[in-house]
This record gives C-alpha cells, sequence and structure tokens, in this order.
C-alpha cells in the first residue's frame, strides 16, 4: 500500500530532488576500485579491510581493495583519539599507505570511506571528498548534528557525488520482507527496536550509538515520522504519519519486536559487517545507494527531535519542526 509523503519527508525530497544520478553504463568500473579511508579511529576501519583486501575475496568485494589512508583522530573524544595509532599501524601492516592530508590521498584513490568515529569533522572532511568527485560512503554517525547532516547532502547534491551513510544494522537479513509486508507478520502495525545506547556528549544521545537501533526502526517502519516523544532517557516514541507506532528502546543487543496485521514476532539480529561491506561496494561501482538520503535525514532528525523532547521535559514534538529549525541553521551558516 502506498503512503503519502508527510511534510517532513517532501522537505527531504526537495532536498535532494535530482542529486542522485547512476553511473552510466560505459562509465561503470572494469577494474578494481582503489579505496581511502579517512579517519582511522574505530573498529570498523581494521574489520572493512579485512574483507575487501582478503586475497579469497569473491564478487562484488573483489572489486574494491583499501590502498590508502588518511589517520584523523578528534583531541577532546577518547574513542576517538585513544585508538587511532592502533588502527594505523594496523593498515600499514596489511599494505595500506597512509598520507599526511586528505586532499594528498585523494589522489591515489577512486572511492572513499570516512569512517572517524566522531561525527564533528565529518563535514569538514567530507567537503575536499565531495570537490574531488568521489564517491563516498560516511561511517556512523552521518555528522555531529542535524544541521551537518543537511548541509553534506546539499553539497554531494550540487555536485552530483554519490554518498550515503548507514548502520550495518539496516542490512539484517530478515527485515527487508518485515518492511515490505511480505513476511509472516504482513503489514507491520507497530514495532519496538532497540540497541546499545552509549552516550558521547558532544552529540546528540541517539546519534553515537542509539543509531544502530533506530536504523533498525526505520528499515522496518519506512519514512513518514510526525511526532516524537522522549519518554523515558533510553525510550524514544514516534508516530506515523499513517497511525502506526515506532519505539527505539536503548538496552543490550539488537533487535525489534513487530506487531502486524497477521502476526507478531522478533527480528533484527546482528548479522556481522560483511552484509553491509557488500553493499558498499556495489554503491561505489553503480552510484546507487542502498538507502535513500530522504531515509537517511528522517532517522537523523528523529534522533535529534528525541533530544529536543528531552529539553521540553518529554513533550512530543513535531518532526517538521525540528528539520525546519536544522535547515535554517545551516541555511544561515552558508549566507
Amino acid at each position: 500500500m502506498r503512503r503519502q509523503l508527510p511534510v517532513l519527508g517532501l522537505l527531504c525530497a526537495v532536498v535532494m530532488a535530482g542529486w542522485m544520478q547512476p553511473i552510466r553504463a560505459e562509465e561503470t568500473p572494469s577494474k578494481v576500485l582503489r579505496a581511502g579511508m579517512i579517519g582511522l579511529t574505530t573498529s570498523h576501519v581494521p574489520a572493512f579491510t579485512n574483507v575487501l583486501n582478503d586475497p579469497k575475496a569473491t564478487g562484488d568485494l573483489a572489486d574494491v581493495q583499501v590502498v590508502a589512508g588518511f589517520t584523523g583522530g578528534v583531541a577532546d573524544n577518547p574513542s576517538s583519539w585513544d585508538r587511532r595509532e592502533k588502527f594505523t599501524e594496523e593498515l600499514r601492516q596489511k599494505g595500506v599507505k597512509i598520507y599526511d592530508t586528505i586532499p594528498e590521498m585523494l589522489e591515489h584513490v577512486d572511492v572513499v570511506f570516512l569512517e572517524e568515529v566522531d561525527g564533528r569533522p565529518h563535514l569538514e572532511w567530507a567537503r575536499p571528498v565531495i570537490a574531488a568527485g568521489k564517491p563516498l560512503f560516511i561511517d556512523k554517525p552521518l555528522a555531529g548534528s542535524l544541521a551537518d547532516c543537511i548541509e553534506i547532502f546539499r553539497l554531494a547534491k550540487e555536485a552530483n557525488v554519490p554518498c550515503f551513510s548507514s548502520s550495518s544494522l539496516r542490512f539484517g537479513s530478515d527485515l527487508a520482507p518485515v518492511r515490505s509486508g511480505e513476511s509472516e507478520f504482513g503489514q507491520v502495525k507497530s514495532c519496538v527496536a532497540w540497541g546499545p545506547m552509549s552516550i558521547e556528549p558532544h552529540h546528540p544521545d541517539l546519534f553515537w550509538y542509539g543509531i544502530h537501533g533506530c536504523e533498525i526502526l526505520f528499515t522496518i517502519m519506512g519514512t513518514g515520522c510526525k511526532t516524537v516523544t522522549r519518554e523515558a532517557p533510553d525510550k524514544v516514541a514516534g508516530v506515523w504519519a499513517d497511525g502506526r507506532t515506532g519505539t527505539f528502546e536503548g538496552r543490550k543487543g539488537y533487535g525489534a519486536d513487530v506487531v502486524g496485521t497477521k502476526g507478531s514476532g522478533t527480528v533484527g539480529k546482528y548479522e556481522g559487517y560483511k552484509p553491509m561491506v557488500v553493499e558498499i561496494c556495489k554503491f561505489f561501482k553503480t552510484g546507487k545507494p542502498p538507502v535513500s538520503m530522504e531515509e537517511t535525514l528522517e532517522i537523523y532528525t528523529f534522533m535529534e527531535a528525541a533530544d529536543e523532547s528531552k529539553r521540553q521535559g518529554g513533550k512530543p514534538v513535531s518532526m517538521e519542526d525540528v528539520f525546519k529549525k536544522a535547515q535554517a541553521a545551516n541555511a544561515a551558516r552558508n549566507q
């Protein structure tokens, strides 16, 4: 059943309209794509490299190889600074060339992973990548604020550079049939998704680790969230435009309880990084992201709205209002 997009969806569609141009057949790469990694501060860096640079890699995984890196690191975030030397050395040991600057690295790669664990420098570090026309995957969190998320996608649209961001939890094998209504549950009526919710003080509460559970929630529910309520420090409830409800809860593990028109059950367990890395490789080869920028913007609006509701003592807040506020802040700084 098709649903009309709410005002937020229409706004996001306007922001993103026309940005995504698929690579023409004659431009499809026939050689192995050289990948560079920016921000060697997350365990995803060696994990992704091990998958891509495995001599036994097949299919799409064999078409991308990590050849270059820029260390990065954010001084006031121990999760970033304390691990960067370890992961940088791991890449060196794998034969990856480490460069002193992003522009220097970009001269030697075809595609880019922005992996810095801290989202705050993502906008700054994405700028030269987009200016160079390199397809770009940005690991979670997409940025340190919703305004920065909007600006990254605006820049990508203007430059016609393929760009997307996602949590690996989106690519669980049992989620797509639930979203489409083809699972044993029928059409989804409500969903409670969960995941860890450690907080980093420089980011909105859910940006740091709650993104995983929120990604599961939106993968199942789709777009169309209208209002958000911070019901508890670790519980955020959304109401969709068609009356369905979706809730994020901070707890151990990953998953989602789904109630549908034909039944209910639990889905969404973690299946590792490989399914997402495969999708990233397909994206690098085709220029077609596996998740729309409109949906990604809505996820980050939901998470930012959770903080706004918290500031208002747990009152319901409008997704549209939160998005417009961030959009205005971004426009003001670009004047």
